[in-house]
């Protein structure tokens, strides 16, 4: 019998680990890095890290360091030497796109081309499945494992790793509960909630829709800002309330509240991504400076929550053409394609224009 944590149940682990500030450890056969997320990092552990004998970098993702003019030697991300002298206030300058235009000369920076990236790359993914900032403090170490026992840290194996990094997980259908609402008083609340530790997301039953024919459905997106604040800046909260209208209307429809705040960034990352835009950057122009992809979602949760309701033909209520490729691709038939062109402002013009030109939305 083992009670240990699987290495899934690790990769949760260390993801925590990550957003509470504490470093962990990750071996790549016999290369061990010491990892320490930049957003959560103290002056402490910051020094503490350059006082080891191994080398320390910055890893980014190649997106911030196009912005930075840093040489991504290794594609999709660059290794950033720290030169001797440089404290916090050096790598949060390079980690956070705040002060970019303010201070803008952040060189020279020196890339690194040699050595293996790919726990490097595993560190990256991580502090973006935590929520924080792409950027990583890595400190090489000559006795990972040694290390990682005398300090109590989470480690992880990329031999393990690798292969579950991009893997959909499995969700189980833990709670549902009846829920009268305002566009109806059949209404359902399903929670779901994934084995690799990440965020539940919830399926909102409106009716009771023929799973026989094609079910009228919406992937919604969280949107703290637009769902509840009433948000001008985004179409969200307008197109939330305009899909459940529409179910009410026809009397039947599922609507998918996913936990993917921010394109998939979270929240605190869009509240910086909107500080860019006060700075005159579109959307995708802030998430790239921030380090992030045009869009960060996984749409497959999406038809994996659709699957465990019994449905395989939906009516999608969206503008977005990338929701329908995947539900596509993962084996729900997308019979039509409904419009939801509601909730343009003043203050969202440009963000509209952006999603249209940029990202390809129907608008």
């Amino acid at each position: 019998m083992s009670l240990a944590p699987d290495p899934s149940e690790q990769i949760a682990r260390a993801r925590g680990d990550l957003r509470m500030g504490v470093p962990i450890v990750i071996i790549d056969g016999p290369i061990g890095i010491l990892v320490q997320a930049a957003e959560t990092l103290t002056p402490e552990r910051a020094a503490d890290a350059r006082a080891l004998p191994g080398d320390t970098v910055l890893s980014i993702t190649a997106r911030r360091a196009e912005t930075l003019k840093a040489r991504a030697y290794d594609g999709d991300l660059a290794r950033i030497h720290v030169p001797e002298g440089a404290d916090l206030r050096w790598i949060i300058a390079l980690a956070d796109p705040a002060d970019d235009l303010r201070t803008p000369m952040k060189g020279p920076l020196r890339s690194v081309r040699d050595g293996k990236a790919g726990a490097h790359r595993i560190a990256l993914r991580l502090a973006k499945d935590a929520r924080l900032l792409p950027s990583v403090l890595i400190t090489d170490l000559d006795n990972p494992s040694d290390f990682a026992t005398k300090h109590d840290l989470t480690t992880l194996f990329t031999v393990q790793v690798e292969p579950l990094l991009g893997v959909s997980a499995h969700y189980h259908d833990i709670v549902h509960a009846r829920l009268p609402m305002e566009v109806s008083d059949k209404g359902q609340l399903h929670v779901f909630r994934p084995d690799n530790g990440g965020e539940e997301h919830y399926a909102i039953i409106v009716g009771t829709p023929d799973r026989n024919q094609p079910v009228l459905t919406r992937l919604h997106s969280a949107c703290f800002t637009g769902d509840l604040m009433g948000s001008l800046k985004c179409d969200c909260g307008p197109q939330l309330r305009a899909a459940l209208a529409q179910m009410g209307a026809e009397g039947a429809g599922i609507l998918l509240y996913l936990n993917q705040e921010g394109r998939g960034i979270g929240l605190a990352n869009k509240m910086r991504a909107y500080s860019l835009q006060d700075q005159g950057f579109d959307t995708v122009e802030a998430n790239h400076r921030l380090g992030f992809e045009d869009d960060e979602r996984d749409f497959r949760i999406g038809a994996a929550l659709l699957s465990k309701l019994g449905v395989g033909q939906v009516r999608l209520l969206t503008n977005n053409p990338a929701k329908i490729e995947m539900m596509q691709k993962t084996g729900i038939t997308v019979s039509e394609r409904v419009a939801l062109k509601v909730g343009e402002n003043h203050f969202n013009a440009d963000y509209l224009r952006t999603k249209a030109t940029k990202s390809g939305h129907l608008l």
